[in-house]
């Protein structure tokens, strides 16, 4: 791969390849994965200092939120440059690890649903709109590529270092 994780979006975007991410943001292989686990085997960490099953979880529904207000903005044509978050910030401040495995995959339920209906709602000339975010400028189509490529990636790690 040309890019690596510390790229951010070109490398989440790379991940996605060429594959259509409308059918991405449908498919429920994620949902299946989390489905599959335990509430004891959700709280698992496999090093001192990572984040457990249940943060992932939860930092890819947060990361998804936070795409999809980009995206909003984008789609209709807000050219302010829209700043980065800090991810470690917002695990760290939620309650991801106290909150059943249930409640956390309603919630990203919840948020896919409605990233799927909004994603509906845009017309080709919105997927071709530019912002930026972070130092990235990028088209609505390549800031849904990046969305869906981040979780690709946290799952690629969950089933190289959690689900042994």
């Amino acid at each position: 791969m040309k890019y690596t994780v510390a790229d951010g979006f070109p490398y989440y975007i790379e991940l996605v390849e060429d594959k259509d991410y409308n059918e991405l943001f449908l498919a429920d292989e994620s949902l299946q994965i989390f489905k599959s686990l335990t509430e004891e085997k959700s709280t698992f960490r496999y090093a001192p200092g990572k984040w457990s099953i249940k943060q992932i979880i939860g930092h890819i529904t947060d990361h998804e939120r936070i795409m999809m207000y980009r995206i909003l903005r984008f789609s209709r044509n807000d050219k302010t440059d829209l700043p980065g978050y800090e991810q470690d910030f917002y695990v760290d401040n939620s309650r991801f690890d106290e909150l059943s495995l249930d409640d956390l995959l309603n919630d990203f339920e919840n948020v896919r649903n409605a990233s799927k209906s909004f994603i509906k709602t845009l017309s080709a000339a919105q997927f071709a709109l530019v912002g930026k975010a972070w130092k990235y400028q990028l088209t609505v189509a390549e800031m849904l590529k990046a969305t869906i490529g981040h979780e690709q990636h946290h799952i690629l790690v969950l089933k190289e270092k959690y689900l042994l």
